[in-house]
Parts: structure tokens; C-alpha cells; sequence
């Protein structure tokens, strides 16, 4: 099992060109259930996984765990058997008859304009880590990037003259995106004053940088986020996709094209975009039950 397991993050690392966080993910799922086919004597992808298959499930529902994240390590595990079906590590689908559980789908936390125009002014751009974050977070609503994307950007990513940013999403792939002119000027400001605080010979060209003078990390920036969501006197539970999730329900509101955000967005299907349809609906509910005097 272990040499099918390492085979299939191969796959997915150097053919499919996933990231690392992604195939890393996909490395815990399949250890977790491979720990548990152990425990009932399977050992090899000659033996037939079924029932542990079934034991595991049955033991992530009775502890607790929500059905969405039971979906996404079913899911896992399907599209391992399928590779593994496909290299001769077994014989067939062991995951052909299972019932998945469909997960319920949350709809995305955004944020109101009042809420993302009191959070975008509590940085201090007149010093130099206000003005990164400042612009960080201006280059995030402004363009809807996964905070993976922006804090991979490297200086010459963003073309402040033009107005677009170019990332790179899941699977390598390359979008370029508009960025409004308020992003454009705190990019400019962070540039010819605060990022040379930071940066030393060994910076590299990484756009946004840390105390250390590194690239800022996911974590770096979930920190900064939550403290200025503090300072805003936000209370609701966001994280730095909530931001994003703003970005995609912002432009629906005003009548921007869903194909044209599925784009900026960096999805591969429309119909992950469509969520922010729901939104919308979620949202025309509310105002008609608060207005309607028979709701």
C-alpha cells in the first residue's frame, strides 16, 4: 500500500503539477486510512480494501467528524483507486459501490463594503509594515487571489502601469488579473518606501517581505489579518478567503459577468463559481423578508 500511496503523490506532484500544499494534503488523508486498513491486516493493494474502506468511514462519522470533511478524504481515496486501478496496484474499484456523503455546502463569509472599507483603513501606510499591509490587503480585494497566490507574487508579477497582476494558481496555471487604481497607488507607495525596509542581499524579489526580510508566509499574513479585523471591531470569523470570497460576491452584486469572475478567479469549472449565486439569492431573501409585510 505504502509503494502504491508514494506512486500516486508522485503522480500528482511531478504530471499533474499540483502544489505542494495540495499533494501533502491528499499524503495525510491516505496515510490516515492506510494506518486504519493496517489495523484490520491489510497491508498490500493486492488485498481488497472494502470493508476497510466501509470501517473507516463508519469510524469518522461516529467521531464527530462534519460530512464535508469526510467527503474530501473519500475523495482523496477515490482518485488514488483510480490511479491505482490504472498503474495494475489492484484489480478493481474498491470504491465503486461506496456511498459518499454529500457535503453541505456553506456559503462563503463575506464581508460587507462597510466592513472590507473599515478593515482596508486600520493599516498605517505612513510606516513601513503598514504600508506592506496596506497593500496587501488592498491587492487582495482588489483582484481576489488565494492568499497562496499573493504571497507567491514576485516583484515583477505586478504591472502597476498597465493595472494587472499576473499569478500562478492550482495545478501552475497562469492568470492575469485587473487591479484597480487604490491597489495600484499603496502598491506604489510600498514599493518606493516599504519594502526596502525590509529587504536585504539575500531577499530575493518575493513583492511582499517580512520583518526577517523572507517572503511572507500564509501564517505571517493570517496574523496580520486577524489583528486588523480586531482593530476594525469585525466580529465575524473570517479568514484571509473571505477576502476573496468579498472580491466574488462584490462584483456579482454589480452586475459583473460570472464568466468573467470564474476567470479572474482562477476557477477551472463555472459551477464553482456559481456559489456566489447562491449568495446572491441568500442576500434577496433576507432584504424580502425584513421588507415584505407578509414574509
Amino acid at each position: 500500500m505504502d509503494e502504491a500511496i508514494q506512486a500516486f503523490l508522485d503522480h500528482l506532484s511531478v504530471e499533474r503539477a499540483l502544489s505542494a500544499h495540495t499533494v501533502a494534503a491528499y499524503g495525510r488523508d491516505l496515510a490516515q486510512f492506510s494506518a486504519f486498513a493496517r489495523k484490520m491486516g491489510i497491508f498490500c493493494a493486492e488485498d481488497s480494501w472494502d470493508s476497510a474502506l466501509v470501517g473507516y468511514l463508519e469510524g469518522l462519522r461516529e467521531a464527530g467528524m462534519s460530512p464535508n470533511s469526510i467527503s474530501r478524504k473519500l475523495s482523496a481515496i477515490r482518485t488514488f483507486c483510480k490511479f491505482a486501478c490504472r498503474e495494475g496496484y489492484v484489480k478493481q474499484d474498491f470504491t465503486a459501490n461506496t456511498t459518499g456523503m454529500k457535503g453541505i455546502k456553506k456559503l462563503p463569509s463575506a464581508l460587507t463594503i462597510d466592513e472590507v472599507n473599515r478593515l482596508l483603513a486600520v493599516p498605517d501606510a505612513k510606516t513601513p509594515a503598514g504600508s506592506r499591509d496596506k497593500a496587501m490587503l488592498e491587492t487582495l480585494y482588489a483582484t481576489g487571489l488565494r492568499v497562496s497566490e499573493l504571497m507567491s507574487l514576485k516583484i515583477l508579477d505586478v504591472n502597476l502601469a498597465v493595472g494587472f497582476v499576473r499569478c500562478f494558481g492550482k495545478g501552475s496555471k497562469e492568470r492575469i488579473v485587473p487591479i484597480g487604481k487604490v491597489a495600484v497607488d499603496y502598491l506604489s507607495l510600498y514599493l518606493s518606501n516599504g519594502r526596502a525596509k525590509f529587504a536585504h542581499a539575500g531577499s530575493g524579489d518575493y513583492l511582499f517581505l517580512n520583518h526577517k526580510g523572507k517572503g511572507l508566509s500564509r501564517v505571517g499574513f493570517w496574523k496580520i489579518l486577524k489583528k486588523y479585523t480586531r482593530q476594525a471591531g469585525i466580529t465575524k470569523n473570517i479568514s484571509p478567503h473571505s477576502l476573496r470570497h468579498s472580491f466574488a460576491t462584490h462584483l456579482l452584486a454589480g452586475g459583473a459577468d460570472l464568466r468573467a469572475i470564474q476567470e479572474m478567479l482562477g476557477h477551472a469549472d463555472i459551477a464553482t463559481t456559481q456559489i456566489y449565486t447562491h449568495v446572491s439569492r441568500e442576500k434577496l431573501k433576507e432584504v424580502y423578508k425584513e421588507s415584505h409585510p407578509r414574509a
